[in-house]
C-alpha cells in the first residue's frame, strides 16, 4: 500500500522559461495545494510546446481510466492505416459485459448479442468511460502490450499500460501497474493536439469524443468559464479499507477563444479527502492555468 503523503513542496520541479506570469501562476498553484493530504502530480505544456511547468512531473501515478486516451489513439491509428474502420461491426456477447463495473454499454444492452460499430464502442469508452467497452477495444487491438508499444514508439517512455479494466478490478494494487508520469501524459496530449499523430479527421473525431466527456465535470472543467472548451479524459478509483482514493485524475486540452491550446495533466493519488475536495484541487489548478493564458 502506498503510504499517505502530506503534500508539501518537497519535490517542486518548475520550468518557467517563457511561462506567462510564472510567478503568479506558481503562487496560485502552491496556494491551492497547501495542506492537502495527497500525492499530487501536475504537468502543463503551453501553446506550441514552448512553455512547461511541472510538479512531481516525473513521478509515477496510477492512471485508472485516463489510459483510455492512449487506447483510443491506438485504435484511431489503426483506422488511419486502414486496418479498422469506424463503421465496422463489432459483435458484443453477454460474456463481454462483465457485471460490477462501470458500464453504460452493459446498461443499454444487458443481454449482449448485439453488433455495434467501432464508432459506438469508442464513444462509450471515451465519452462515457465504459470499462467493458475499453476491454473490448483492447481485445480488438491484441492486448494492452500493443497499446504500450504504440505509445513507446511515439517516444513516450514514462508510461506503463499492462492491465485491462477487468484485471484492475481483481485487486487494489493492480491499478498501480497502469501508471504514467504527468510529463509523459502532457507530452502525449501535446503530440495529439499539435498534429504530431493521427490524421486530421481522426484528431477531430477524438476531439469531439473528449469534448463530450460526461464524467468528472467538477475537475478540469469545474471552475472554468462558459467560453472554455475542454477535451479531456478523467480517471477515478474507489477507496480502500483505509479510506484512501488511489486515483482522482483528469487530463486534457484547454482551448482558448483565440485558438491557443494548453495541455494539462493532473493526478491526485492516495488521498482521504472527499470526492468534492479532490475534484476541487484539479479545478483550482485548471482555473489558474486559464487565468495565466486567457486573452486580455
Amino acid at each position: 500500500m502506498t503510504k499517505l503523503i502530506s503534500f508539501s513542496i518537497l519535490y517542486f520541479l518548475l520550468h518557467n522559461i517563457g511561462f506567462p506570469q510564472s510567478d503568479s501562476l506558481k503562487a496560485k498553484i502552491e496556494s491551492s495545494l497547501a495542506g492537502k493530504k495527497a500525492t499530487i502530480g501536475i504537468s502543463i505544456i503551453g501553446p506550441g510546446g514552448k512553455d512547461t511547468l511541472s510538479i512531481n512531473g516525473n513521478k509515477h501515478f496510477p492512471m485508472q481510466s485516463v489510459y483510455k486516451f492512449p487506447i483510443a489513439l491506438a485504435v484511431l491509428d489503426r483506422v488511419d492505416r486502414g486496418t479498422m474502420t469506424l463503421g465496422q461491426a463489432i459483435h458484443i456477447s453477454k460474456a463481454d459485459l462483465v457485471p460490477d463495473t462501470w458500464s453504460p454499454l452493459r446498461n443499454a444492452y444487458p443481454a449482449g448479442n448485439v453488433d455495434l460499430p467501432l464508432d459506438s464502442l469508442l464513444k462509450y469508452t471515451v465519452s462515457y468511460s465504459d470499462n467493458n467497452g475499453c476491454d473490448i477495444l483492447l481485445r480488438l487491438l491484441g492486448g494492452t502490450h500493443v497499446v504500450d508499444r504504440y505509445v513507446r514508439n511515439l517516444g513516450i517512455s514514462d508510461m506503463s499500460i499492462v492491465a485491462t479494466e477487468n484485471e484492475m478490478h481483481q485487486g487494489w494494487e493492480v491499478q498501480y501497474r497502469n501508471w504514467s508520469s504527468p510529463r509523459a501524459m502532457a507530452r502525449l496530449l501535446q503530440l495529439y493536439s499539435d498534429g504530431g499523430i493521427l490524421s486530421e479527421a481522426s484528431r477531430n473525431y477524438l476531439w469531439q469524443l473528449m469534448a463530450a466527456t460526461a464524467t468528472a465535470p467538477g475537475r478540469i472543467k469545474g471552475w472554468l468559464p462558459p467560453e472554455a472548451i475542454v477535451a479531456h479524459k478523467s480517471g477515478s478509483s474507489g477507496t480502500n479499507d483505509e479510506g484512501l482514493a488511489a486515483a482522482t485524475n483528469d487530463i486534457g486540452i484547454i482551448a482558448f477563444p483565440d485558438g491557443r491550446r494548453v495541455a494539462l495533466a493532473v493526478f491526485v493519488s492516495d488521498s482521504d479527502a472527499s470526492d468534492v475536495e479532490r475534484d476541487a484541487v484539479i479545478a483550482s489548478i485548471a482555473r489558474a492555468v486559464w487565468d495565466a493564458y486567457a486573452p486580455r
